[in-house]
């Protein structure tokens, strides 16, 4: 295993972790006020009083449920990043899960939840 990070570093990629999960549980909150909070009525604008025409009613449920797979990736992401604070607590922040060496901070900045290094991550994704 490699140098860990100093004490100022953990900080500063806290205050980096904390922004980024605070800007993703703000989209969350727009994608679920603006689209899901909504009637079906409400979120097309239709305010008038006639039926749904099929192929209205089609993309506006298009619309929900591709909210609802923001929605989700958008969660995915907040856990990724409660992840990180864990592992800056207990201090295994920025060790590569597979070579156990450490990532670079530049990466670490770019992605602050990321768990491998950046030749770790192509090996996996060569898979």
């Amino acid at each position: 295993m490699k140098k860990k990070f100093t004490k100022k570093d953990l900080k500063d990629f806290k205050k980096i972790v904390l922004k980024r999960k605070e800007e993703v549980l703000d989209d969350l909150r727009h994608i679920s006020d603006d689209t899901l909070r909504k009637s079906q009525k409400e979120a097309s604008g239709d305010i008038s009083g006639y039926t749904y025409h099929m192929a209205d009613v089609a993309t506006d449920n298009y619309d929900r449920e591709f909210s609802l797979g923001l929605a989700s990736n958008e969660r995915k992401t907040i856990y990724e990043l409660d992840d990180a604070l864990k592992r800056i607590e207990d201090g295994t922040f920025g060790i590569c899960d597979d070579c156990k060496g450490t990532i670079t901070k530049i990466r670490l900045k770019a992605v602050p939840s990321a768990r491998l290094c950046i030749k770790c991550q192509q090996k996996r994704e060569k898979k």
